[in-house]
């Protein structure tokens, strides 16, 4: 055998020994998204930019009245942006954040763990960030690395992956019973627009900055990343903390759908409800839905 045929052979071994462990740890239920795997979106056209500019104004004026309504009642809102890499997380928060008062309301964005971190309780990290009383914190990105890029990159062993699922769901309800309002987004976004953004990013200098040795492999990776996702939804949506997906092909609508989402699952006072309206359940897709779906076709 050349050095090359046992270079593609030790490769091809890797990615199979990968393969089998990810396939270990998410063993238990499952179901199958069609919104996390399919490239069909279900909008030929972009959402018009004057309709979407007009809607967008009147729900961050609705955002406003949430943080006035957590000001004044003491209130505490979390609300967590998980999904594919260049699904529109950071644009989206940026349009929630953009009239917030910002000494009551700021984005968590965390690097890898350093040391010290990787040696406290998992959570603990996150946990430290929440928000105060009257505050909003966005999280970009959370806890959830656990079941997604560590998962995939066997950057977790499959005990800590697994445990991750086991525990999350019960520390997500201890942190609603002690009145925490927790909010859960995942951004999905087909893989040819994927594709799209990731060579836009690399060819504006002014974006470049937001690509990370992770984007390389989440092409290649696709099916993982699908997995993986599948699995996280099936072990950690709950009544207390349910999961919600955005379908984020067209950005505007993917943010529209996000505030309107957001706005429609708090009460709090002078509420347009009128105004708010139902999300496009086309592009915000609650995950009970779909697992539904999936038992369906299972005992169907």
């Amino acid at each position: 055998m050349s050095k090359a045929d046992k270079h593609k052979s030790d490769k091809k071994n890797d990615k199979n020994t990968s393969n089998s462990k990810q396939k270990d740890v998410l063993k238990g239920p499952r179901m199958t998204l069609g919104p996390v795997s399919s490239d069909a979106y279900p909008y030929d056209e972009r959402l018009k930019r004057k309709l979407y500019k007009a809607e967008k104004r009147a729900l961050q004026i609705e955002l406003l009245k949430v943080q006035h309504w957590l000001r004044d009642s003491g209130e505490r809102l979390a609300i967590v942006f998980e999904g594919r890499d260049a699904a529109g997380k950071g644009g989206t928060i940026k349009r929630f954040m953009e009239y917030l008062n910002p000494r009551f309301a700021r984005i968590v964005a965390l690097d890898k763990p350093n040391e010290t971190e990787k040696g406290q309780w998992y959570f603990q990290r996150y946990v430290t960030r929440f928000p105060t009383s009257g505050e909003i914190v966005l999280f970009d990105r959370s806890w959830y690395n656990r079941a997604g890029v560590e998962t995939v990159m066997d950057f977790a062993t499959q005990e800590e992956v697994e445990r991750f699922l086991v525990q999350v769901p019960q520390q997500e309800r201890l942190w609603v019973e002690d009145g925490l309002h927790l909010v859960k987004l995942y951004f999905s976004v087909s893989r040819e627009e994927q594709s799209n953004r990731f060579a836009k990013r690399a060819a504006d200098p002014l974006t470049h900055w937001k690509l990370s040795p992770m984007d390389a492999v989440a092409q290649e990776k696709w099916d993982e990343y699908t997995n993986a996702a599948e699995a996280m939804f099936a072990r950690t949506h709950s009544r207390h903390a349910p999961w919600t997906l955005i379908r984020s092909d067209d950005k505007r609508r993917a943010r529209i759908g996000a505030l309107r989402h957001v706005l429609s699952q708090l009460d709090y006072p002078g509420k347009d409800s009128k105004l708010i309206g139902t999300p496009d359940p086309l592009i915000v897709v609650d995950a009970e839905r779909l697992i539904l779906q999936d038992d369906d076709k299972k005992n169907g």
